[in-house]
């Protein structure tokens, strides 16, 4: 048994490294994820009342000219919605609402893998150096003791933070998917009635 517990000591204390690691990585991509956050949000901010006044009264008469009146951004709600307009039929439209979903789902990957990772390494970040603190403490060797628990409260802030920042940005970015996909398919319902009444 002593080997056994020896050798889970051993692995444990192994992932320490990489657990750091991976923590630091995690750091940089919040801030990275956070810039690009911050950039998404001053598109949408400009763009955002613009398609809610081309769309609040939007009738089929008024589709013809939404493609021309459609604000210069790369939004993928702006993209979906010119695709759409310019091949209007059922297929298409399927395709485009479909494709959106899939960017939605893949521009939303990394802040959900960082909520979710972030506590986890900062979890094992936390536990992994307290059995050397605990082992330091019983030896009387209080610097050794210290310095690791300084490394526990450390990785451990930085999985709170990483996990804090993808939390508050998926659920802005989920947000604004979700209202925009209601756009797309407001006016894909608009098209589909306009060809029905042909």
């Amino acid at each position: 048994m002593h080997y056994i517990t020896d050798i889970l000591y051993w692995i444990s204390t192994g992932l320490l490294v990489p657990v750091v690691v991976l923590l630091i990585y995690f750091f940089l991509r919040s801030l990275v994820l956070l810039g690009g956050w911050f950039g998404h949000y001053l598109d949408v901010r400009r763009a955002q009342s613009r398609l809610d006044a081309l769309t609040i009264n939007l009738d089929t008469s008024g589709l013809d000219g939404l493609a021309q009146s459609l604000p210069g951004s790369k939004l993928a709600v702006v993209a979906s919605l010119r695709r759409m307009l310019q091949t209007p039929d059922a297929a298409h439209i399927e395709k485009v609402l479909a494709d959106f979903e899939l960017e939605a789902e893949r521009d939303t990957s990394t802040a959900k893998t960082l909520s979710k990772m972030g506590p986890m390494l900062g979890l094992m970040g936390t536990l992994i150096p307290m059995g050397p603190a605990l082992v330091g403490l019983s030896s009387g060797d209080i610097a050794s003791m210290a310095y690791n628990m300084q490394v526990a409260f450390a990785t451990t802030v930085i999985g709170l933070f990483s996990a804090a920042v993808g939390f508050i940005v998926l659920q802005t970015k989920q947000r604004w998917y979700r209202r925009d996909l209601n756009t797309l398919e407001f006016v894909a319902n608009l098209i589909e009635q306009k060809q029905a009444d042909k």
